[in-house]
């Protein structure tokens, strides 16, 4: 097995610290003591961690959010499920057509889409709501479960099923005991994606959100147009923070490799 050379190991050094660089200087500012953003510094506070509490607004927008993702990421999963196996296994006519649809959000620009939305939820009683919400974000976030979703599908061995029903597995069973296991690493990675994608948004979500509906993203963004404070460098820390303890959490509960990739930890 061939070990990389210095020069590759320089570029991942480099790619790795120009990934990383932004996430650290972000945490850095959360804890200085001054009033305004200041990078570097020499002292250390929890001044604007303490901030956060007092406004809670942050903090109900961050559960609105993570609620959001999370229903939005399900729903979208669910529907990519028949649509993924549909397109991998069947040539019907208006396949190429549905998948495009299924893809069309990816060449909308967001800012479209949140006028768009804005209208037609205002039009049918929706606007402002969380459901609004929710049924915009599973639009914008599909094509990422379908792709991952629709991976895992066409790599699936239909052996493995016939094989099955030769056995005398009914329709269902092949389907709730094979063919679903074998797409799980497909439909987590897509879930992860679908909800990193709903939780970042901003652009088309800034147009729907009514104030009683705001998400984190929306939340901060309002935030800095009219203050230059680190209490979002210190509100973004406390994200990142959750979202490393809940990666470490989970693979130790199940394994990332497993979940993500479809292997044990021995590779099988």
């Amino acid at each position: 097995m061939s070990r990389n050379g210095p020069v590759a190991l320089a570029f991942h050094a480099l790619f790795v610290t120009f990934m990383l660089a932004p996430i650290v200087v972000v945490c850095w500012v959360a804890f200085t003591p001054e009033g305004y953003l200041s990078f570097p510094t020499d002292r250390w506070s929890l001044r604007w961690f303490e901030a956060i509490a007092r406004y809670p607004e942050f903090i109900a927008a961050f559960w609105r959010s993570l609620w959001l993702g999370a229903l939005s990421s399900a729903f979208a999963v669910a529907v990519s499920v028949p649509a993924a196996l549909a397109i991998a296994r069947y040539r019907f006519r208006g396949r190429e057509a549905m998948t495009a649809l299924f893809m069309s959000p990816l060449m909308i620009p967001h800012i479209v889409l949140g006028i768009a939305f804005l209208r037609f939820f205002t039009q049918i009683g929706l606007g402002g709501t969380f459901t609004g919400l929710v049924l915009s974000h599973i639009v914008i976030v599909l094509p990422f479960a379908l792709r991952l979703t629709l991976a895992s599908a066409i790599g699936l061995d239909r052996a493995l099923e016939h094989a099955a029903v030769s056995l005398g597995a009914s329709e269902w069973t092949v389907l709730k005991r094979v063919t679903l296991p074998l797409v799980v690493p497909g439909l987590a990675s897509g879930w992860a994606l679908a909800f990193i994608n709903s939780f970042d948004e901003v652009t088309m979500t800034v147009f729907i959100a009514a104030p009683g509906t705001e998400t984190l993203p929306v939340r901060m963004f309002l935030y800095i147009q009219d203050n230059i404070d680190p209490l979002v460098t210190s509100v973004s820390a406390c994200v990142i923070a959750v979202t490393v303890v809940a990666l470490i959490a989970l693979d130790r509960a199940y394994g990332l490799e497993r979940l993500l990739v479809g292997r044990t930890g021995h590779g099988r």
